[in-house]
């Protein structure tokens, strides 16, 4: 069983930056994809970016390509989201979620979740 908890979620004005984490607990992400996705009030949840195990393959929606970047610690057993110029619209709450294997853009994929973090964008 893998527990994820997001933190560094918060208000920031349009064009200014955060960075996300999420620690993995229960054991460790040997093997595992890892990726956010984020919900809008209103919306569906919906991908955001994913990193392969050994941290060498990435995928990114086209919406955040060039403005966000999703890292991995494998030994702290966290994973991080670099989000740049921030826009009003990528206001929503970020979800960490994990899987054994490759990654996917579909949510159904993953088997474990945090319980998420705001992120509010100010215009």
């Amino acid at each position: 069983q893998v527990q994820l908890v997001e933190s560094g979620g918060g208000l920031v004005q349009a064009g200014g930056s955060l960075r996300l984490s999420c620690a993995a607990s229960g054991r460790t992400l040997s093997g595992y994809a890892m990726a956010w996705f984020r919900q809008a009030p209103g919306k569906e949840r919906e991908f955001v970016a994913a990193i392969a195990w050994s941290g060498v393959n990435t995928l990114y929606t086209d919406s955040v390509k060039g403005r966000f970047t999703i890292s991995r610690d494998n030994a702290k057993n966290t994973v991080y989201l670099q989000m740049n110029s921030l826009k009003p619209e990528d206001a929503a709450v970020y979800y960490c979620a994990a899987r054994v294997g490759f990654m996917y853009t579909a949510e159904l994929k993953y088997d474990y979740w945090g319980q998420g973090t705001q992120v509010t964008v100010s215009s």
